[in-house]
């Protein structure tokens, strides 16, 4: 008797181990976990590039003479590094905050006024992605000197 309910019973799914290798490149993400995500990257690389920003804000302020040096790092570049690097570095710097206080803004208005469906959580991280990456292009052409 038990082998016949056994056998009518439909199939359960077999879970398996993921492989990183094999699996994870082809899964697709959520647009809110690439948001999510990317504030997390966002907020380590302005942790780390710290040192550096205190350097950009100690050299610009300090007198004129270190101004100049300042400027002259994004032009002619710093020891053996290049200026286009600083100003990759700086780009970098300027996407990550961008980003990391855009995203930030999305989990507040979240929270906020607790809109966590799927609609509004994938409606907001385009417009998250959408501001970060235009306004980050637009800075970066400046920073660059295309106008």
């Amino acid at each position: 008797m038990t082998e016949l309910s056994t056998s009518s019973r439909p199939k359960r799914p077999e879970f398996r181990n993921i492989n990183a290798f094999k699996d994870l490149p082809s899964y697709r993400w959520p647009l809110a976990s690439l948001v999510s995500g990317m504030h997390r990257i966002s907020g380590l690389i302005m942790i780390l590039l710290m040192p550096f920003i205190i350097w950009m804000f100690d050299t610009s302020i300090s007198s004129e003479i270190s101004f100049a040096r300042f400027t002259s790092a994004f032009n002619a570049g710093l020891g053996f590094v290049p200026g286009w690097f600083m100003k990759l570095l700086v780009l970098g710097l300027i996407w990550s905050y961008l980003h990391h206080f855009f995203a930030g803004l999305r989990n507040v208005w979240m929270e906020t006024t607790h809109s966590a469906s799927k609609e509004s959580g994938s409606k907001s991280a385009l417009l998250t992605l959408t501001l970060t990456f235009g306004l980050t292009a637009v800075l970066g052409a400046k920073l660059f000197g295309l106008y």
